[in-house]
């Protein structure tokens, strides 16, 4: 950002820090838009294609045989994942799961291997994987039997994985179109009323009440690119799509996969027999080649495109609203200088008088000065996770990297933190600045493990997958206390020794505040403040929603990372249109002001959350809203913290600047 103006006395444009943004931002948002415009590829740096063959010609460059991995179930009507293992399916224990990272075991990701295995450009059809039999009589196989139903029933859906591709399941919809998901479900269930669920609607022989619909049976497609040009033997793989099917298989050994579907019904008291088979078929595709194949992905996922228009039109709305904004300030702050400074006025009025308080230090200082250093880290943080996402480093091929990245930043950043939080402290006059340290490194991390803990044990409990082992949390732990706090008191150590410049100083008497009518008071300010940032953010908050909860991919990472500098402009334009004019009507006031103002985005953020629970979402049971509403609240905070800082440096400097131009006696 420049800041030649600022040496240019009254000249407008040096009044408003934030405004060369502007100009950078059409710059970015093109740069952004050509280079997703222009890209056919979905590269990640650092990945490396893995090279198939024929059994009859598999070498050390190349390899025939492709394995299958599955990763937890989840449902969009329950946010309890489940570990695959946990439901009574066809297991390979011989075969190693792969590592998980930090990141995939914050998110729940139980990767593991499966039975099933295919060698390349081979084809079968109906091969049997494993057979499961209950005997209702016994208790463990019971249960075992009541549990796969209860997954029915909440639609739980399958994650599989080949060659580090999510395996798609497509089927036609209204309109000839085809809507597609990266999971597919356990089976369906029809009720005792008749009602089916999706996967039961689409096949009109799922018509029996009080059954349950298990599908034993996929036809899995593996479409595949050869390098005729180098290598005519060596392929690489593109896509995977399944079909699922229920099959009823009479005799285990001459399977057809054909016939009438496999039901339970739902008071079954016998015993039961389920055979799970598969068919596998190979194509050659020669237009998509491996440095692409992730754009299928996006093509498949038409219920989750970005909408073009919307996102172009809130962005020219935000830059208007911007200009006007800008223009509006500018112009009056220009009239008011030059008013100011002629020597022949004797009278001071308007934001000029307060001079003498406008730096007075805020009530419940040191509180203020925990969260703008705690906003600052978390800032710092997201700026840097969405930078790298954008450029392909943290993509969905490279599995929890996002979540580990934000992880470590986080850790790495406690030095921001103390040294912002001692440094603002500091300019209020206060002296306990150990204190300060200690709240920085303990307050708002604490509350968010607090959170984190108290939703483990719900998960516990339940027996998600998404429990974190007890080694996870001490080394969370470890990694907090041991490099995080150390940091922040490196940072708070040298941030006590500093202090901020005012351009004006401070009167001993504070100066008596004009009554102040509806509209100027703070709590409305503070309200309408939050209006216009969350208006920039809304769409994209809702596929972030649908990416975390609807458990959709998302991938747009150019665009997120445009809006949140979007969001950087329209928080500090808020802010200081809004300090503008309290500083005008005698108010100074304005710390905790700036603060909230900006803010206040994350109370709009937990509303719109709230209306997405209830409007999109078919989650049912106490354990799963609670879960919900607590990651809800580990969000808001954050957004909170950082929204907050925003709005109170970018005040922070406007007044700084406007009273630095003018004569004060």
């Amino acid at each position: 950002m420049s800041i030649r103006g600022f040496c240019l006395g009254t000249n407008p444009w040096s009044l408003w820090p934030t405004l060369p943004g502007l100009r950078g931002l059409l710059v970015l948002g093109l740069i952004l838009g050509l280079q997703t415009a222009s890209s056919n590829a979905f590269y990640l740096p650092g990945l490396a294609p893995v090279n198939f063959c024929e059994v009859n010609g598999e070498t050390s460059y190349c390899q025939s045989s492709i394995e299958l991995y599955v990763n937890r179930l989840d449902s969009v009507e329950s946010v309890l994942p489940y570990e695959y293992n946990t439901f009574d399916f066809c297991h390979d224990f011989k075969k190693p799961s792969p590592s998980e990272n930090l990141g995939q075991v914050l998110f729940g990701e139980r990767i593991t291997s499966s039975p099933y295995e295919f060698s390349f450009n081979k084809s079968e059809t109906c091969v049997k994987v494993c057979m499961k039999s209950y005997d209702t009589a016994k208790e463990d196989q019971k249960k075992k039997l009541d549990f796969l139903k209860r997954g029915m029933q909440l639609n739980y859906q399958h994650h599989w994985i080949i060659d580090n591709m999510p395996v798609v399941w497509c089927r036609d919809i209204n309109g000839g179109n085809k809507y597609c998901t990266t999971g597919f479900p356990i089976g369906c269930f029809v009720t005792q009323s008749g009602v089916s669920s999706d996967a039961c609607f689409m096949h009109p022989e799922f018509n029996k009440t009080n059954t349950y619909y298990i599908f034993n049976h996929v036809d899995i497609t593996i479409t595949y690119h050869s390098e005729n040009e180098v290598d005519w033997y060596v392929s690489k793989l593109v896509s995977a799509r399944l079909e699922p099917k229920s099959y009823k298989h009479v005799d285990e050994n001459h399977l057809t996969c054909n016939g009438t579907p496999m039901e339970i019904p739902g008071d079954y008291t016998d015993k039961l027999n389920i055979t799970y088979t598969y068919s596998v078929k190979f194509e050659e595709n020669k237009q998509i080649r491996w440095g692409s194949r992730w754009d299928y992905i996006l093509v498949s996922m038409s219920h989750t495109r970005i909408q073009w228009f919307s996102i172009l039109n809130s962005f020219v709305v935000v830059l208007f609203l911007t200009g006007m904004v800008a223009m509006i300030i500018l112009r009056t702050l220009h009239k008011d200088i030059i008013r100011y400074n002629q020597e022949d006025i004797q009278k001071d009025y308007g934001w000029k008088l307060v001079h003498g308080d406008v730096f007075r230090p805020p009530r419940h200082g040191m509180l203020l000065s925990i969260l703008l250093g705690q906003g600052t880290q978390v800032l710092i943080m997201t700026f840097i996770t969405l930078f790298l996402a954008c450029l392909g480093f943290l993509s969905p091929a490279n599995r929890g990297a996002l979540m580990t990245c934000s992880v470590v930043l986080w850790v790495l950043m406690g030095a921001s933190a103390g040294y912002v939080s001692a440094k603002v402290y500091k300019s209020f006059r206060g002296l306990k600045w150990k204190t300060n340290f200690l709240l920085t490194a303990l307050l708002c991390p604490g509350v968010v493990f607090v959170d984190i803990f108290i939703m483990n044990l719900i998960l516990w409990i339940e027996g998600s997958s998404s429990a974190i082992s007890f080694g996870t949390l001490i080394g969370i732990l470890a990694l907090w206390f041991g490099i995080s706090v150390p940091l922040t008191f490196l940072g708070a150590y040298v941030g006590s020794f500093q202090k901020f410049d005012y351009p004006v100083s401070t009167n001993q008497i504070p100066r008596h505040i004009p009554h102040q009518d509806f509209i100027r008071r703070p709590l409305f300010s503070i309200i309408i403040g939050g209006v216009l940032p969350f208006g920039c953010i809304f769409i994209q908050l809702f596929f972030i929603l649908n990416s975390i909860w609807s458990h959709q991919m998302y991938i747009m990472f150019g665009f997120l990372f445009l809006v949140f500098i979007i969001l950087l402009i329209t928080c500090s334009e808020a802010t200081i249109l809004l300090c503008y004019f309290h500083l005008c009507s005698e108010d100074y006031h304005w710390w905790w002001r700036a603060f909230l103002t900006s803010s206040f985005t994350a109370v709009y953020f937990f509303a719109y959350a709230v209306y997405y629970f209830f409007a999109r979402l078919k989650i049912t049971g106490i354990a799963s809203t609670i879960l919900y509403f607590g990651y809800t609240m580990i969000m808001v905070l954050i957004f909170f913290l950082f929204t907050g800082t925003i709005g109170f440096f970018s005040c922070f400097i406007f007044i700084s600047k406007i009273y630095s131009v003018v004569k004060v006696d």
